[in-house]
């Protein structure tokens, strides 16, 4: 006879205290301890607080149900995959945290699972635990092999500390923190004479780095082709290739990597987001042999407390197995080729002279707009109607859409559903506060 566990005392009691907190109390420590400005973005979309998600749905404290085609890319399988759940839930209880002295086996076998999913040539990972840890240590390989130039893509993400900040070409993140890393040039996405161009000046002295796809740029997809060329330019001109997957990879765009879609094999391409099933950060560098050298020759060059740790690469080992076992790649792929077109068909239906056009690849969905105004009333209609979706970065006239590969053909329905209501409320000017209910 199977039986239920029941939650603890002290579980109850945890499950108690938080439903006991106000929205009102934690607007309070936003502001004391936090930050003031999200306190105020929590205000615009009601000061609802999210205490439990599940699959592809989060509820708030008063007992809402929002399904989240957001998150930022984390949630390709969902919150909470079982799969994910019961490979941390199982480390936790037996060795959370190593000495990182001695040979721990759950870093070896993430390793070995991740390079079994990466394009051919890419064999050798360091992990992380954000993306721009990602970042900075894909440059710092680039830096180690004498790539001492970098450049990056107007309109690309990378992260936010100093190097990948000098590499994320937006003027509002980096002029407070200027003077930011010298050498670092931007050039537009897409332009191969203009790459053609740095590499050429520089022989042997250049790392480039871009997206597949630019998510935080508003899902801006590059010419066909244009991977294929930047691979073989950077060849070329003997340059340094990084391919930034943090928000692309694991499935989302349809394909294990973007990189797999064109066929490119570059020096080093990082992962992230996802790459903890939604459970735990991770993070991972993955690259070739030849450009991981720096870092094989001295194992203490580039290090970080909490990279590897067993807790965290067994939930890179559940996110894994839950990708291959229930198909979520070829499932993105599908949901994908169903929702671009109808969101495409709504969008176009129900926003005269507000669209400006709807992008996407897999289950990474761009609708832009007119003005970023519009798409911030956009993503409160949204959540009015029951769907979490978020704005993009770099580019803020974009609502960006990446729901989770597990959803039902109801919930499929719901995000669709939603999202014709959201623009008729968009258009009739009825955007407002959404009210406690």
């Amino acid at each position: 006879m199977t039986t239920t566990a029941q939650p603890s005392a002290a579980e109850v009691s945890e499950a108690s205290e938080i439903s006991e907190i106000s929205e009102e109390k934690v607007l309070g420590l936003y502001r004391a301890h936090l930050s003031k400005g999200r306190a105020t973005v929590a205000e615009l979309f009601g000061s609802h607080m999210e205490v439990e998600s599940s699959g592809a749905w989060l509820t708030t404290s008063d007992g809402e149900r929002f399904l989240n085609a957001g998150g930022y890319g984390v949630f390709i399988m969902g919150a909470r995959h079982p799969l994910v759940v019961e490979a941390v839930e199982r480390q936790l209880h037996r060795h959370p945290v190593a000495t990182r002295i001695l040979l721990e086996p759950t870093v070896a076998q993430a390793a070995e699972a991740l390079v079994s999913v990466m394009p051919a040539g890419l064999d050798r990972v360091h992990f992380a635990l954000s993306g721009t840890e990602a970042v900075e240590a894909g440059l710092k390989l680039a830096r180690a092999s004498g790539r001492r130039r970098t450049v990056s893509m107007f309109g690309g993400y990378h992260g936010k500390t100093m190097g990948a900040l000098s590499a994320t070409a937006k003027k509002v993140y980096q002029d407070p923190f200027r003077p930011l890393l010298p050498d670092f040039t931007h050039i537009p996405y897409g332009d191969a004479d203009a790459l053609r161009e740095q590499l050429a000046a520089h022989p042997g002295e250049v790392c480039v780095i871009l997206e597949p796809v630019q998510g935080e740029g508003g899902v801006i997809i590059p010419p066909k082709g244009f991977l294929k060329e930047v691979e073989a330019l950077v060849r070329e001109y003997d340059g340094f290739l990084i391919l930034d997957e943090v928000q692309t990879g694991f499935g989302r765009l349809g394909e294990w990597w973007g990189a797999d879609i064109d066929g490119i094999v570059p020096d080093v391409l990082l992962a992230g987001k996802a790459l903890g099933g939604g459970v735990a950060p991770v993070s991972a560098v993955v690259a070739t042999r030849k450009a991981f050298r720096p870092f094989d020759k001295d194992p203490y060059i580039h290090t970080g407390t909490f990279s590897g740790q067993p807790l965290l690469m067994a939930a890179v080992q559940g996110a894994i197995r839950a990708v291959q076992e229930e198909r979520l790649v070829t499932r993105s792929m599908e949901l994908g080729a169903r929702l671009l077109p109808r969101i495409t068909e709504i969008a176009h239906r129900n926003l005269p002279g507000l669209l400006v056009e709807v992008r996407g690849r897999g289950l990474l969905i761009g609708v832009e707009l007119v003005e970023a105004g519009l798409a911030g009333e956009l993503l409160i209609e949204l959540f009015n109607h029951g769907v979490v979706a978020n704005h993009s970065m770099n580019g803020s006239a974009v609502v960006r859409f990446t729901p989770p590969a597990i959803l039902t053909d109801a919930e499929v329905n719901h995000l669709l559903d939603s999202f014709d209501k959201a623009t008729r409320d968009l258009v009739s000017g009825s955007a407002t506060m959404p009210e406690r209910r």
